[in-house]
């Protein structure tokens, strides 16, 4: 009897009437918000090595320019999931629990920074202590803002010494920081090496301090309620993606130009981060995201650790 049944599995799953392990019983279809970044790539790789498709999944990745659009799809539930910081996962769950960060998407390691402080060409500014009372060009109320005080503040600068100007947009910060508009900004990779391309030089990163410049993958709670078995599945392809990345990473350097994440003057001289293996902020990392926002005036009341993150549904 015993027999019997093993071989009429064994044809189910042959004939693909039951799922393989660590696939879904259907497809499941993920609509993913993505911006031009370099966190973006193991999600790319599992895409191109075909890594979703094997488990079930079918993965839109919808392209948006910046973090404002790319939160509104995310309200609008016309994206699932994202790449995103610690900071907007709370925003979105400041009334009720929304969204649920659910693994590491990038952390800086010694040998690959996330942020930088950078200071204009000519500028004079050398090191941290140079930046008192400097206004440096950053995203207010974002992870830009909250690495900025970190790092300076890891360096010995107190709050009335640290000023920042608002430039949300990326692409101002570094016209204004080349023309020495601006004697200091904040860039990520890699805009960062353009900018140290054109002349800007390093005051401060995160190399020290993956606890304050990581990006997440969170999912909006109702659809890892509709889809749990997808959301290991996704969790799973983007591990193996990781370890593929992780192991070569030349071999996935074309992406990097495809994606248009990497400006094609520094793509033969940028070098591929290395990505994190499973895993989601502590319990203290996500309380000084909280206290930050409080202090900022941007956050009213505690949120709860557990209702933001969930690293229950990563590979074990």
């Amino acid at each position: 009897m015993k027999k019997n049944i093993a071989a009429v599995l064994g044809a189910l799953l042959a004939f693909g009437l039951i799922p393989a392990s660590g696939a879904v019983a259907e497809t499941a279809r993920l609509r993913f918000a993505a911006l031009p970044i370099v966190d973006m790539v193991p999600l790319y790789v599992a895409e191109k090595e075909g890594l979703f498709a094997k488990r079930g999944l079918s993965v839109e990745f919808i392209p948006v320019g910046a973090a404002p659009e790319r939160d509104q799809l995310l309200a609008a539930g016309r994206a699932d999931a994202a790449v995103d910081e610690i900071q907007a996962v709370i925003n979105f769950n400041r009334d009720k629990p929304q969204m649920k960060i659910v693994r590491w998407a990038l952390r800086p390691t010694a040998s690959s920074p996330h942020f930088f402080i950078l200071a204009a060409k000519g500028s004079g500014i050398t090191n941290a202590a140079d930046l008192r009372g400097v206004e440096i060009g950053v995203s207010q109320g974002t992870i830009i803002e909250y690495v900025t005080e970190r790092l300076l503040q890891s360096a010995g600068l107190t709050g009335s010494e640290i000023r920042t100007v608002n430039v949300p947009r990326m692409p101002d910060r570094m016209s204004l920081l080349a023309s020495g508009q601006l004697k200091a900004a904040v860039m990520p990779e890699p805009l960062a090496s353009l900018a140290r391309a054109q002349g800007a030089l390093v005051v401060l990163d995160d190399s020290r301090h993956p606890e304050f410049g990581s990006s997440v993958i969170s999912f909006r709670d109702d659809w890892i309620a509709a889809h749990p078995a997808a959301l290991r599945a996704f969790l799973a392809a983007v591990e193996e993606a990781t370890s593929l990345v992780d192991a070569d990473p030349a071999r996935y350097a074309s992406i990097l130009v495809e994606r248009r994440i990497v400006p094609p003057a520094i793509a033969s001289s940028f070098k591929m981060p290395e990505f994190p293996k499973a895993g989601v902020p502590t319990k203290a990392e996500f309380e000084d995201a909280l206290a930050w926002l409080k202090g900022k005036g941007l956050l009213a009341k505690d949120l709860a650790w557990a209702d933001s993150v969930d690293g229950s549904w990563l590979p074990q």
